[in-house]
């Protein structure tokens, strides 16, 4: 499925730059200038920097002189506009709208269905039609800075996207609202098989089992013996409580050594008879734990 980002009449070099960052990050590369206020605004200095990486996609970025131009291969249009107009295609959110048109891909769930809380987007017409259901093409359309759209561009849209804002401060940035919008895309595109998992920041965890729990607490009884905080006698309930804390903090193999490597050292220092009080502590007697 093709994704095309077109800006039109963009005023500043870094806001250029810094689209290209938005779609890399999401995954896409296909971007259109129409009548920049720069000509060679690809090249400039604040372009290159704002794009922090993203060289490629202002390598594959072009300019053309025209909408129409832009539009080239586009079967489905979508304009974001934020002011009101009395006359237009429907608005309606990014999120909304994208489901929709991916679940008419896939002739899956109504949109109704899978987002009862929220009012049905309007149907996308063209993506219906079998022909273009493989070779859509679909363009999100963004306006100059200052201007935004203007109602001509507009009204060739199938749909007008808003991004949801705070009613008393709508306004973000051209490069924001790119990020927004190509991260809705994304997600949509997750339930064709074209989205991006979460990559995980830390190794895989490594469970502790119920045995090595087990041997973990019967070290720690044996240290809690030898320094006479457990009267093997009279345990009460402190080995189940143990437990029980053990259960919730869900105990990895690493942390089971770390405790286990404790007990030893308590053992260890109850055999020399010299028991190690950090200076100003008390040793606690234990609890009550019937």
């Amino acid at each position: 499925m093709k994704t095309r980002f077109i800006l039109i009449h963009t005023s500043h070099a870094g806001n250029v730059g810094a689209a290209a960052r938005a779609m890399k990050v999401m995954g896409f590369d296909d971007l259109v200038l129409v009548a920049p206020r720069w000509p060679n605004v690809l090249r400039r200095e604040e372009t290159i920097q704002r794009a922090s990486g993203a060289l490629d996609v202002l390598d594959k970025a072009r300019i053309v002189a025209t909408l129409d131009e832009a539009l080239d291969g586009m079967t489905h249009l979508c304009a974001t506009a934020m002011t009101p107009r009395d006359f237009g295609p429907p608005t309606t959110s990014p999120r909304v709208y994208f489901a929709s048109l991916v679940e008419h891909l896939l002739g899956a769930l109504s949109n109704s269905e899978r987002y009862p809380h929220v009012k049905p987007a309007p149907e996308p017409d063209l993506v219906s039609n079998p022909e273009l259901q493989t070779n859509l093409g679909l363009a999100l359309l963004f306006g100059s800075e200052r201007y935004g759209m203007a109602n001509d561009d507009v009204y060739r849209c199938h749909v007008a996207l808003s991004i949801p804002t705070n009613p008393g401060f709508g306004s973000l940035n051209l490069a924001s609202a790119i990020q927004v919008i190509a991260y809705e895309w994304r997600l949509a595109l997750d339930a064709l098989g074209q989205g991006f998992a979460v990559q995980s920041s830390t190794s895989n965890t490594h469970w502790a089992d119920a045995p090595q729990v087990a041997a973990m607490l019967a070290h720690w009884q044996q240290a809690l013996e030898a320094v006479g905080y457990l009267d093997p006698a009279a345990p009460k309930k402190l080995l189940a409580r143990l437990n029980q804390l053990t259960n919730r903090a869900h105990i990895t193999k690493e942390e089971i050594h770390i405790l286990r490597g404790i007990a030893r050292a308590v053992l260890q220092t109850a055999e020399r008879g010299q028991p190690q009080q950090v200076p100003g502590s008390a040793v606690l007697p234990p609890a009550d734990l019937k």
